[in-house]
């Protein structure tokens, strides 16, 4: 070995960086749920979503002060910000009739979903179709989010047929906005693009706060319900996704994604302590065939990436946009 050269065996910030981002995501579904008890979802969606939006918002004008943001960021977020006040929406929604690790899993079916629009809609994606790993992760996840729902334990209850309906929804939204930002921030600075995203998802959250919420509720609420809007803002809104970009920048998309498909069972580590959420066996059984299936999904969209290079402007089925959890 020459002087001065080092062997290399870890990569320490990305190891914390891919750590941290399930652990941050894994307490925004908790922390959603626990605040279903003190506002509704519209005003409990704008709280939040302003604190993540603040936080961004130096880089934003950072970036306008020294001209690093592109003029056409503005235009393009447009189409994600719509998709995104959606998903936002649904997802604060469905917590207010199941349980937190429950409603994780089902968002987790959101790999289906990608994957079909990507082979509907992108033709450099098409070439997914000739790989046997890629439909046995669909086939995997498609039977695992059926067994996920089928054996939940109320599942004749109202409410939680209303959850479901919701949750499955939610991951369709999910497959929106992650398409939609990656076809319009191909070559936009991704920092920029969900900054300008945070922006316009408050505004848009803020007029259905004002239109169907009751925003006055939050003036009521205890240091504690508060405490919990800014650290899971800033934490499993903002932060995270700092996280995950540093650890995809670092040693690509596949190992950040494949962590991220263990958050269902933090959530519910949490989620079982905190509120008591029970997952049957045969829920588990099928939330670990779905996670396969999803991982699978994940590893041969890679895989093709790496062997043909022909998916530079096609969407990760990891998801790998800001995403509040």
């Amino acid at each position: 070995m020459t002087e001065g050269s080092t062997i290399k065996r870890i990569d320490v910030p990305a190891t914390f960086a891919c750590l941290g981002s399930p652990v941050l995501w894994s307490l925004g579904p908790n922390f959603i749920k626990y605040l279903t008890g003190h506002v509704d979802l519209w005003t409990q969606n704008v709280l939040r979503y302003s604190v993540a939006c603040l936080f961004w918002l130096p880089f934003l004008l950072f970036g306008l002060k020294t001209k690093r943001i592109e003029t056409n960021v503005w235009r393009r977020a447009l189409l994600p910000s719509g998709a995104n006040i959606a998903f936002q929406s649904l997802w604060a929604a469905a917590f207010y009739y199941v349980d937190p690790a429950f409603m994780v899993l089902l968002n987790k079916s959101s790999v289906i979903w990608i994957a079909g629009f990507s082979l509907i809609f992108f033709a450099d994606e098409r070439s997914l179709a000739r790989s046997r790993y890629f439909w046995g992760g669909l086939i995997l996840s498609m039977v695992g989010v059926i067994g996920v729902i089928y054996f939940k334990q109320d599942f004749a209850a109202y409410g939680t047929r209303m959850g479901i309906i919701i949750g499955l929804v939610t991951s369709l939204m999910w497959a929106a906005y992650t398409l939609s930002v990656k076809i319009a921030f191909r070559d936009i600075d991704s920092r920029n693009g969900f900054s300008v995203i945070s922006i316009y998802t408050v505004v848009g959250l803020s007029v259905l706060g004002l239109l169907f919420g009751r925003l006055s509720d939050c003036l009521k609420m205890p240091a504690w319900p508060w405490a919990c809007v800014v650290i899971s803002g800033v934490a499993s809104i903002a932060l995270s996704h700092v996280f995950y970009y540093t650890a995809i920048k670092r040693i690509g998309a596949t190992v950040p994604a494949l962590v991220v498909l263990a958050q269902p069972f933090a959530v519910f580590a949490i989620s079982h302590i905190v509120f008591g959420e029970i997952l049957t066996g045969r829920q588990l059984l099928f939330g670990l065939v779905l996670l396969g299936g999803s991982a699978l999904a994940i590893w041969a969209q890679q895989h093709l990436k790496r062997d043909s290079s022909i998916l530079r402007s096609s969407p990760d089925f990891s998801g790998a946009t800001a995403k509040d959890e």
